[in-house]
C-alpha cells in the first residue's frame, strides 16, 4: 500500500513562495509506470489539478498556473516538491499530493493514491 503524507507551511504571505512536499512510502516515485500529482481545491471550489512529475523525472503543468509552478524530486528521500510563487489569496487551499498512472486535467477519477491534504493560508 503507498502512503503519501503532505507536509510545509501552513501559512503563507502574499507574494511569497509557497513549498510544499510530498513524502511516498510503500511505493517508490521512480516506480514505471506512475506519476505524481498535484492538486489543490480552494474553499468552496472543486479540485484543481496543479502539476505532475513522472516516475522518470518528466514534469507536467497546468497551462493555468504553469508560469508560477515548479515540481522537482528527491529520489534519496521518496518524495517530491511543489512550489508556487507569487501567491495571492485565492491560493489558499487544501493541497493534496496523489499518485496515478497518469495526470492532468481531469484525471483526478484515476489516482489510486492520495495524501490526507494539507491546509495552506495566505494572510499578511
Amino acid at each position: 500500500q503507498v502512503q503519501l503524507q503532505e507536509s510545509g507551511p501552513g501559512l503563507v504571505k502574499p507574494s511569497q513562495t509557497l513549498s510544499l512536499t510530498c513524502t511516498a512510502s510503500g511505493g517508490s516515485i521512480t516506480t514505471y509506470y506512475y506519476y505524481w500529482n498535484w492538486i489543490r481545491q480552494p474553499p468552496g471550489k472543486g479540485l484543481e489539478w496543479m502539476g505532475a512529475i513522472s516516475y522518470s523525472g518528466s514534469t507536467y503543468y497546468s497551462p493555468s498556473l504553469k508560469s508560477r509552478t515548479s515540481i522537482s524530486r528527491d529520489t534519496s528521500k521518496n518524495e517530491f516538491t511543489l512550489q508556487l510563487s507569487s501567491v495571492t489569496p485565492e491560493d489558499a487551499a487544501m493541497y493534496y499530493c496523489a499518485r496515478g498512472p497518469t495526470y492532468g486535467l481531469g484525471s483526478a477519477g484515476k489516482y489510486d493514491y492520495w495524501g490526507p491534504g494539507t491546509q495552506v493560508t495566505v494572510s499578511s
